[in-house]
């Protein structure tokens, strides 16, 4: 009579020395928890059920969720400084229209603002109270544009109206000048008594500062463009009379645009 063979383990599985009793003789060895379930217990599988003391979220006769309106919340808020430098020859000018430089800044922008003599600069902060993500970049262009030379009045439009922005450019960009030479194209943009240069804002309805070898234009995108095309055949030695021509062109179309 052969011997009885040992038993043959499986690959990977370790054999203890405890006998493996068969579990289909013995379904009575199983335990099986009795208790009844509680409401708690009941509701997490009851997902058709309105959820329990629940204030904010209540279901209709649809079954969609209503949710209550959102509480205020103070907002968390990172302060933020700028500082705008000032040159030397507009801090005079800064300090005689302080008093219209700073409420636009605070009643409208809801930012800190202080005049640094020291420094020579303008500094800006955010605070609890602001409340528009770019106040504190329209504020840096607006300190901007009056420190390059523009009017208080027209940096004021940089606050109210987004398709508005600056471009500065040298005259030694379009043609390398000097000396009388240089002098006599800053004299054919400006124009005598500034005539020409008025000319020019108003028929592409920018404004433009002149100072010395610099040019900074304020306006729309298409403004912009067309003011310095013009400043820029000035430039170049084109006469004034043929500039003019192509301004009233250019005013008869933005009069057909809007």
């Amino acid at each position: 009579m052969p011997a009885p063979t040992a038993l043959r383990q499986p690959a990977g599985i370790a054999m203890t020395g405890a006998p493996l009793a068969p579990v289909l003789d013995h379904d009575e060895e199983i335990l099986i928890d009795t208790q009844p379930l509680t409401d708690e217990t009941s509701s997490a599988f009851n997902f058709n059920s309105e959820p329990i003391n629940d204030a904010d979220v209540h279901i209709d006769e649809e079954g969609r969720p209503i949710f209550t309106p959102a509480k205020d919340v103070n907002r968390v808020y990172r302060v933020e400084t700028r500082k705008v430098p000032v040159p030397p020859h507009r801090m005079t000018p800064l300090k005689a229209s302080w008093s219209r430089v700073y409420p636009p800044l605070v009643e409208h922008l809801k930012l800190q603002v202080r005049m640094n003599i020291k420094n020579r600069a303008v500094e800006l902060r955010t605070s609890r109270f602001t409340t528009d993500t770019e106040a504190l970049q329209k504020g840096e262009d607006f300190v901007k544009a009056f420190t390059l030379g523009f009017d208080v009045d027209d940096a004021i439009a940089l606050l109210r109206l987004d398709d508005l922005y600056i471009r500065s450019f040298e005259i030694r960009d379009i043609k390398t000048l000097n000396g009388e030479h240089l002098s006599r194209a800053i004299g054919r943009c400006a124009g005598k008594d500034g005539r020409t240069k008025f000319a020019i804002e108003n028929a592409t309805r920018t404004r433009i500062v002149i100072a010395d070898q610099k040019i900074h234009l304020l306006g729309g995108i298409k403004n912009v463009e067309a003011a310095q095309q013009a400043i820029v055949h000035l430039i170049m030695g084109s006469p004034p009379g043929k500039v003019y021509g192509n301004l009233r062109k250019v005013a008869s179309r933005m009069k057909e645009r809007f």
